[in-house]
């Protein structure tokens, strides 16, 4: 007479069976958890003085074809007020309320109420624009922007980068500098 082996019961009664199957869904939970925040890495943060170069260089923002990247004030309460691009043939620029936007001295956008808060970048095949003056490097240009908050007006200054590949992150966002003085996070840079 032949015996009838019951496989599952016997597996799920082994003392191994259930550390093996926690070890296998702690891996493949590593795994995908890594991959997830690597593909997300969403921001990236420098302080208001840090993107006013008062630390003596000047902060870079990159750019990719796949997505856009956002320069955010939100975090010091400053609206923007006038933004100025240097090479407008590989980079749009698009905002969350009404913008003053100078592009090759043309005033455009609504320059007595401007209410952006944040800049969204993003890059697009060089376009020949008839008028632009050549451009020695085509791998950067500048980006200055003007803000105003709490009474005072402030001069940021941006390297953007322009970037080939995957995104590296979606979003720079300026905070306010820190409110101790024996915190500096604008320690001058000599370069």
């Amino acid at each position: 007479m032949k015996k009838h082996i019951n496989f599952c019961r016997n597996i799920v009664k082994s003392s191994y069976f259930l550390p093996l199957t926690s070890l296998f869904f702690l891996i493949v939970g590593l795994c995908t958890t890594n991959r997830v925040f690597a593909n997300n890495a969403v921001l990236r943060s420098i302080f208001s003085c840090q993107a006013q170069g008062l630390g003596g260089a000047i902060p870079t923002v990159k750019v990719w074809y796949q997505n856009g990247t956002n320069l955010s004030f939100i975090p010091t309460n400053e609206v923007i007020q006038r933004v100025w691009i240097d090479d407008i043939s590989q980079v749009t620029l698009d905002f969350d309320g009404p913008m003053c936007v100078n592009i090759a001295g043309q005033e455009t956008g609504n320059c007595e109420n401007s209410a952006a808060t944040v800049i969204h970048m993003r890059r697009i095949p060089k376009l020949d624009i008839p008028g632009l003056p050549p451009r020695i490097d085509d791998s950067k240009t500048l980006l200055t922007v003007i803000t105003e908050g709490g009474g005072k007006r402030k001069l940021y200054t941006f390297r953007v980068i322009y970037g080939d590949g995957m995104p590296e992150y979606n979003t720079m966002a300026v905070f306010p500098d820190p409110p101790s003085s024996s915190e500096n996070p604008c320690v001058r840079i000599d370069l």
